[in-house]
């Protein structure tokens, strides 16, 4: 049953999809069981001294989703996920997933605000998050939220290894918390659910507002993997660093830990992306893709001092989130000793990727192509001339969940979602993203 406040592309729009073979009708907890079925033994996850099998991700996967319906959390219900680049994350998410409910994932740099925002906008009746992260309290922060909110009634908290932590205790109001490690349970049928239903949240960017919430669906996201999957000519032998937040799309879908996932690969997961823990870890576990933000990268660049040592098996660095400067593109690649991809994209859709194959100008000063070719690009501006950014396609969703007021502004009434950006097409059809609409505004005294 689709979800109440959730904008699903048009019946005719869907079925062209399906017959194209973009939406294969698989939900992601279904694909991981494929996964795990193809690729069992092989490493899935890293984390410091815990790597993780195929197998041993899918059944523990299995037991949390177990878990989490026996305290309570049923299919169709909303849960928050806060938590930092752990194997938790993943397991959580699809545990979620694979008991029907449907995770709202949040940096961990959100407070009480953003949070309670989220549980209100969702009625979101759990929260995932850590005990304690880089000096904030994130359980007292779930209970203060759970005295206010009329649907939070189940925390579960990641502790730090080696915290004594017993079962569940009851908070005022009636909230239960638990320890996550807690929830385990023998297996049982995974319930009902729909490609086309909405898999999880991710949130709009931007700083000046609360966020919007962008409904994924299993279809939409599952192909997203796979399109963005194939420039990189992701294949089993590669080893993805996820050093940014995994909540982030750039890090978990684009391709990043899932479409690692799906092709058989190993992720890594770090919590801490300075420099020296960055070059450990690439020489260590033999890292050969990651992705980064322009800040990120010239920070590791200054780190690095062009030193490549360590660095031998890492093959391409994706960059996106921020637009990258052309001098800064051009120090990646004899800096790093590898292959640049620039990305473009957003949590609402569309992407674009440079090629491993393209010739060096196009890599240093565009964001390349759309990774779909059912993706449609419209510009508000004479041709070759930079104006407004619409997108349409098989992954950019038809509207913000329960928020008629900005899917007013927001999307057209054909469907194209209004990105906020400015970009113009070159010639050969790469897309180059000059800036934000309201920055141009800004600069210009209006």
């Amino acid at each position: 049953m689709p979800l109440d406040g959730f904008t699903p592309w048009p019946e005719d729009t869907a079925a062209a999809y399906r017959r194209a073979g973009y939406w294969r009708g698989r939900t992601l907890p279904g694909l991981l069981h494929d996964w795990a079925a193809a690729h069992g033994p092989r490493t899935a996850l890293v984390h410091g001294g815990t790597r993780l099998t195929y197998a041993l991700l899918n059944r523990r996967v299995s037991r949390m989703a177990a878990g989490l319906r026996l305290r309570g959390v049923e299919p169709g219900r909303r849960v928050v996920v806060q938590l930092p680049n752990t194997p938790e994350f993943v397991i959580a998410v699809f545990a979620l997933m694979r008991a029907g409910a449907i995770p709202v994932l949040s940096p961990t740099a959100h407070r009480d605000t953003e949070i309670a925002h989220l549980v209100a906008a969702t009625e979101s009746v759990g929260y995932i998050g850590p005990a304690v992260h880089r000096g904030f309290d994130h359980a007292a922060m779930a209970a203060r939220i759970a005295a206010e909110s009329t649907s939070l009634r189940r925390i579960f908290t990641l502790v730090a290894p080696g915290t004594q932590a017993g079962g569940f205790s009851v908070l005022p109001g009636g909230c239960l918390a638990f320890p996550l490690h807690t929830v385990d349970e023998a297996p049982v049928r995974d319930p009902h659910t729909d490609a086309s239903d909405v898999a999880f949240f991710l949130l709009s960017g931007g700083t000046t507002a609360l966020p919007e919430l962008i409904g994924r669906t299993h279809d939409d996201y599952a192909y997203q993997l796979r399109a963005t999957a194939e420039p990189l000519a992701l294949g089993s032998e590669d080893v993805y660093l996820a050093a940014l937040p995994a909540e982030f799309n750039l890090t978990l879908g684009c391709p990043g830990i899932l479409g690692t996932l799906a092709v058989g690969g190993t992720v890594v997961l770090i919590d801490d992306p300075t420099p020296d823990t960055v070059l450990r870890t690439i020489e260590e576990e033999k890292v050969t893709v990651t992705s980064v933000v322009p800040a990120v990268a010239a920070l590791w660049l200054d780190a690095f001092d062009g030193s490549e040592a360590g660095l031998g098996s890492l093959r391409v660095m994706q960059t996106g989130g921020a637009r990258l400067d052309p001098g800064l593109a051009a120090r990646v690649e004899p800096g790093f000793g590898c292959r640049l991809q620039q990305v473009f994209g957003t949590a609402e859709g569309l992407l674009t990727v440079t090629r491993l194959d393209d010739p060096d100008d196009v890599v240093l000063t565009t964001q390349g192509r759309p990774v779909s070719p059912a993706d449609e690009i419209r510009i508000d501006a004479p041709a070759g001339q930079a104006g407004a950014l619409l997108v349409r396609g098989p992954y950019t969703p038809r509207g913000y969940y329960r928020s008629p007021e900005r899917n007013a502004r927001a999307f057209t009434p054909d469907g194209f979602h209004r990105t906020g950006d400015l970009a113009r097409l070159t010639p050969d059809g790469n897309l180059v993203v000059e800036g934000r609409i309201e920055d141009v505004v800004s600069a210009g005294g209006d």
